[in-house]
């Protein structure tokens, strides 16, 4: 029971993709999600920490996550947005309403990730796991008249991150607990990033119905050469930091397919949008 639970919980994840906590893909199984993951914010922290109002700006991600099962140890995993739009509004004049600076937008391919999982400790009742993504840099950073539209960061990154996990049955309540620290490799004069995150969550109805908890952030090394900046699409930026609050449920409504529903919303953050974000998807187990 234990071990079809978790299994279940492996892929209801949000942007930036994250792998499913300590359990690695069973040998020869393959999950797939297609999701919509969208955000749209009028106001960022500055990087003091404080909240200022921008334009209107707009990222949205369509994007396919794939994880499959090559040994009982070793998971393969893509995060692949095949479609990424970012936009701004028109800026205009408070006083006349004369447009000052008219919108734009641009579509292209995202930032995608290419993962490997191992787990180190599988079996028992605390597991253990260590992941390598690396950062393809497929979207646009330097799109729009001003070249400040952006799909991606435009460098190639490299991330090493271990999780702990265990799973607690409380009668009929099943619950799962993760705890991951990770360190992220920036190229191109960025500064590298320490990653962080604290997931717990519990199966209702027969295991039909998931929610999930998480907490998690990202705390820059500011040891790169880039300055710190501001663009339309400023998660993205350089030395941007945050900690972020995202709640998941997810309804299996059959024993192969799934939909899945969140929202995240930066607690505290420097250099990032404000607004919260949403994403919803669709998954497949085979």
């Amino acid at each position: 029971m234990r071990y079809l639970f978790t299994y279940s919980l492996l892929l209801l994840c949000c942007l930036p993709a994250q792998a499913g906590g300590g359990w690695p893909q069973p040998k020869g199984e393959f999950y797939l999600k297609f999701s919509q993951w969208w955000l749209i914010s009028d106001q960022h922290y500055t990087d003091q920490g404080l909240l200022d109002p921008n334009v209107t700006n707009g990222l949205f991600n369509t994007s396919l996550y794939a994880e499959y099962g090559l040994s009982h140890r070793l998971t393969g995993i893509l995060y692949f947005p095949f479609f990424s739009r970012a936009y701004f509004n028109n800026t205009v004049s408070a006083t006349t309403g004369e447009v000052l600076k008219a919108g734009e937008a641009i579509n292209s391919l995202g930032d995608s990730e290419l993962s490997l999982k191992y787990g180190l400790i599988t079996g028992k009742p605390v597991l253990l796991s260590l992941t390598l993504t690396l950062g393809l840099p497929l979207g646009i950073d330097d799109g729009g008249s001003d070249r400040s539209l952006q799909t991606g960061d435009g460098e190639f990154n490299q991330m090493l991150r271990i999780d702990l996990s265990t799973a607690k049955s409380f009668g009929q309540l099943n619950t799962f607990y993760t705890l991951y620290l990770g360190i992220n490799n920036r190229s191109k004069g960025f500064s590298d990033e320490i990653r962080y995150g604290l997931e717990a969550g519990g199966s209702f109805f027969g295991e039909k119905l998931l929610l999930i908890l998480r907490l998690y952030g990202t705390k820059s090394l500011r040891n790169g050469t880039l300055s710190a900046f501001s663009n339309s699409t400023s998660i993205f930026a350089n030395n941007s930091e945050h900690l972020t609050f995202s709640p998941e449920l997810a309804w299996q409504f059959s024993s192969k397919a799934g939909l899945s529903f969140s929202w995240a919303k930066v607690l505290r953050g420097k250099i990032i949008f404000a607004d919260p974000a949403w994403s919803a998807g669709v998954f497949f187990k085979f």
